[in-house]
């Protein structure tokens, strides 16, 4: 018989190949149509407000892509440290800064759950679209790892994905809404609601939790000052501080 910690880390083993394996097979499409998606760019543009980066800054950005907030953050700020699990997302990153001519970001292809940071060594972490694919045990693990990450004073900027399962106002308006418009599409429409039925309901894919909820994660790890924003229909920017002591 599988041990219970056996099986919890078969779990994670087998999430993590999935994803890395959907990541890589979408990459190219992820890379084409990001910048052209406003919803995206809007959330991009409120985590980098949010950041205030400066020149001095150590920035790790958690869940980089093809690297559409690491490049913009990188021209102000001394360096980036940009983490995929998707080598084909990193190889992406470094040829978009190559064409860029921007030198100073670190791709790294690592799934977050085995990421391993030097304690105090990162002014800013960063991240965008990214954190709701995972279990909601490695939200919290990050958020807490992250804490010890940074500097006194530092900022972890989360962009992202904010809805639970109709617990509030504000997730039961976000999945009315996806369902009106999917409705109005006609029977492709239907489809996509049957396909993404599935995935919300079993958590398979993507596992997205309220912005309540990626608050009181914020505060159990220690941060002060935590802000959540509503930014487009379904998304939301946490911002929190380690405390200095």
């Amino acid at each position: 018989m599988m041990h219970s910690a056996d099986a919890r880390g078969g779990r994670e083993s087998a999430n993590i190949a999935r994803q890395a394996r959907f990541w890589n097979r979408r990459a190219a499409i992820w890379d084409h149509n990001a910048a052209s998606n406003p919803g995206l760019v809007t959330v991009l543009e409120r985590v980098l407000a949010e950041s205030s980066p400066r020149s001095s800054m150590r920035v790790l950005d958690l869940g980089c892509g093809s690297g559409q907030l690491s490049l913009r953050i990188a021209p102000l700020v001394h360096e980036v440290l940009a983490v995929d699990l998707s080598e084909v997302m990193i190889e992406l990153l470094e040829q978009n800064a190559a064409r860029a001519g921007i030198t100073n970001i670190e791709g790294r292809a690592i799934p977050i759950e085995h990421l391993r940071i030097p304690e105090a060594t990162i002014d800013l972490v960063v991240s965008n679209y990214a954190l709701h694919h995972l279990r909601d045990k490695d939200k919290a693990l990050a958020v807490k790892q992250v804490s010890g990450w940074l500097r006194e004073g530092g900022h972890l900027v989360i962009g992202d994905m904010m809805f639970g399962r109709g617990g509030d106002a504000r997730d039961r308006e976000i999945i009315t809404s996806k369902l009106s418009v999917m409705l109005k599409k006609g029977p492709g429409g239907w489809w996509r609601i049957a396909k993404n039925a599935g995935r919300y309901l079993f958590r398979f894919q993507e596992r997205p939790i309220s912005m309540r909820a990626w608050m009181t994660l914020f505060e159990e790890a220690g941060f002060i000052d935590v802000t959540a924003t509503a930014v487009v229909s379904e998304a939301a920017v946490v911002r929190g501080t380690k405390p200095q002591r």
